[in-house]
């Protein structure tokens, strides 16, 4: 298959929605709500705002199919960003309502807000990324993270190679690096701060 060529499924998908099958919303539906979801209560913290978002993003999708740019990535990539766009912007309107309501809208408190959002934002974006990375990759960085192991420890509990251990823990920080993820967003550093 070309690299620019979608996969099967994503195409036919994008097609039926065209075609304004509601069968092929509710087959959407049941595969990305979870990750929907997810990804919006990450960035609002709250399970009915969450709720509100994800059918704001199947209602768009279902609006919008010829919106989605195969040549861009897949259809969950797609549903995804769609995500993480309406929850940062929703957040967006309620913490800048908040701070109207409580007489406050400082230079300061504008510059406070939008780290909060640019947080929020990169929290959803890595939750994606661990969601859709290899099992191998996740299972060394949840090790390296939560376990505080180093690589020579992960590779025992992995039964791997060290070279294999150091190669998945740089593949997933590589991943996670795309999230514009640092340690002072909440994220520990590997193995107690431990070189790997």
């Amino acid at each position: 298959m070309a690299k620019d060529t979608p996969p099967r499924w994503d195409r036919r998908m994008q097609q039926r929605l065209a075609r304004g099958e509601a069968a092929a919303l509710g087959e959407l539906y049941d595969r990305f709500a979870p990750l929907v979801h997810s990804l919006a209560h990450r960035v609002l913290d709250d399970s009915a705002a969450a709720d509100r978002v994800t059918r704001e993003v199947f209602s768009h999708v279902w609006d919008n199919p010829g919106a989605y740019e195969p040549k861009q990535g897949s259809m969950r990539s797609w549903v995804a960003n769609i995500t993480r766009e309406m929850a940062v912007e929703r957040f967006r309107r309620t913490e800048a309502e908040a701070y109207e309501a409580n007489g406050e809208g400082t230079a300061e408190e504008a510059e406070e807000l939008e780290q909060k959002i640019r947080r929020a934002s990169a929290a959803a974006r890595a939750d994606y990324i661990v969601r859709s990375m290899p099992t191998p990759l996740w299972a060394a960085l949840e090790l390296a993270y939560f376990r505080r192991r180093n690589y020579r420890q992960a590779a025992a509990d992995l039964g791997v190679s060290e070279d294999e251990a150091r190669r998945r823990l740089r593949l997933g920080l590589q991943l996670l690096s795309t999230a514009n993820i640092q340690a002072a967003d909440g994220f520990p550093p590997p193995g107690n701060g431990r070189s790997l």
